[in-house]
């Protein structure tokens, strides 16, 4: 991602904030022109709740050139506390502790280290909850 777009996208990559629709609940990670489900122009900025469950996961072995230095790495499909499903890094788990449903938090890290500018890319990552309950 290059400076603009990631300064565009600061909000979702450091608070997990982002934008609903109004009219029918949809959610966005910048505030569109209108709504991709209905066609909408009215939104609501939220933030989303920091913990939820991991609902599927993959191991990244042969990753995209800007994330070859963090290989291998996985990266989970979690289901928020109200519902909202995102894509996301996982952290602090060994490869033999993933499995689907096990509770999962955000967490604030390094994601990568920007090749053309040298700038350090940070955002949220998700690790196994403290508390499993």
């Amino acid at each position: 991602m290059r400076v603009p777009g990631y300064w565009r996208n600061m909000s979702f990559l450091y608070r997990l904030a982002g934008w609903k629709c109004v009219h029918c609940g949809a959610f966005h990670h910048y505030k569109p022109v209108v709504c991709r489900r209905c066609r909408s122009k009215e939104f609501a900025q939220v933030e989303l709740p920091g913990s939820g469950r991991l609902i599927a996961y993959t191991v990244v072995r042969s990753p995209p050139k800007e994330f070859e230095r963090c290989a291998p790495y996985a990266i989970g499909l979690i289901e928020l506390e109200d519902g909202t499903k995102i894509l996301s890094q996982l952290t602090d788990f060994k490869e033999n502790e993933l499995r689907d449903d096990i509770r999962v938090e955000a967490v604030f890290r390094r994601v990568r280290i920007n090749g053309e500018q040298g700038i350090i890319e940070y955002g949220y990552k998700f690790r196994p909850a403290l508390s499993q309950s």
